[in-house]
């Protein structure tokens, strides 16, 4: 009788200590999960940044007489496309390749204020103007913001990712419905953060 008691307790022990630690992993995806969602977050509010600083920077340059239209017209339309906001819906954190179609978007749109703000170095009046030249720092910052934003999600998203793989950690996170993330990839040539700089004369 004895034995059977002790057997009964070290079966129970051993189930509790099972229970515990499958829990603990549980609530450690959570905690993870949830990190992975704050950062895309954080990302979305970097691009909406970026987003919003467009009609003043158009407004400020269609104010230049004669300034290269279909640069100013590429950006324009490349918002339009976009809709009212950025909304980086959390259904892309689970589809590669509509993450890459978005990025593909948000990499135009970049690429077009890029060559924006490289024509606008042809027109010494904008150039001295204030307004552009506080606009030219804050886009600068937007960009570099969406570039560091984006690292931190990425370093999220891998963390995430390795966890819910590991063993005995993926038969928890099978039970949790856990599913990897799709990460941001580097922009085609860029190995480091975009910036727009120009010299004041």
């Amino acid at each position: 009788m004895k034995k059977v008691l002790i057997t009964v307790i070290i079966v129970v022990a051993i189930l509790l200590i099972i229970v515990g630690k499958g829990i603990s992993t549980y609530n450690n995806i959570i905690a993870l999960e949830e990190g992975v969602k704050t950062q895309w977050a954080q990302v979305e509010n970097t691009y909406q940044r970026r987003f919003d600083l467009i009609p003043n920077l158009v407004s400020t340059v269609q104010g230049e007489a004669n300034f290269e239209k279909s640069t100013l017209t590429e950006v324009m339309e490349m918002r339009s496309r976009m809709g009212g906001t950025v909304k980086l819906d959390e259904s892309l954190m689970n589809d590669e390749a509509a993450l890459k179609r978005f990025q593909e978007m948000q990499g135009t749109l970049g690429g077009a204020l890029q060559r924006l703000m490289a024509v606008s170095e042809n027109y010494p009046d904008l150039k001295s103007n204030k307004s552009f030249q506080e606009l030219r720092v804050q886009l600068e910052g937007a960009e570099n913001r969406i570039a560091v934003e984006r690292k931190r999600y990425n370093e999220t998203v891998q963390a995430f990712n390795t966890t819910i793989r590991q063993f005995p950690t993926n038969l928890v996170a099978g039970f949790a419905g856990a599913s990897p993330k799709a990460l941001f990839s580097a922009d085609a040539g860029a190995s480091q953060a975009p910036k727009v700089q120009f010299d004041i004369k």
